[in-house]
């Protein structure tokens, strides 16, 4: 991923007193993940199959564990849910 250097985010992270946000680039978050940089990972989950698109998850990616934080279901069906890395 050009421009993309784990360390200069461990580093941040390091500096950083609170939390990092990433909104809406899967490509980083697929950087990120590979990488262990990320602490919490939140999925909106909705009722809709489109059939096309982006996926999150790239096939022959690596495998990542991932445990189930948290969860909420919003009248409309969609599902947050908030994972952690799994021990």
């Amino acid at each position: 991923m050009p421009g993309y250097s784990a360390e200069a985010i461990r580093d941040l992270k390091d500096r950083v007193d609170g939390k990092i946000y990433v909104s809406g680039s899967a490509t980083l978050v697929r950087a990120l993940l590979a990488d262990g940089l990320v602490d919490e990972l939140h999925l909106f989950v909705y009722p809709l199959a489109h059939g096309v698109g982006q996926r999150l998850f790239a096939d022959g990616g690596p495998e990542i564990k991932l445990a189930l934080a948290g969860s909420e279901a919003y009248s409309n069906g969609v599902l947050h849910l908030t994972y952690t890395p799994a021990a």
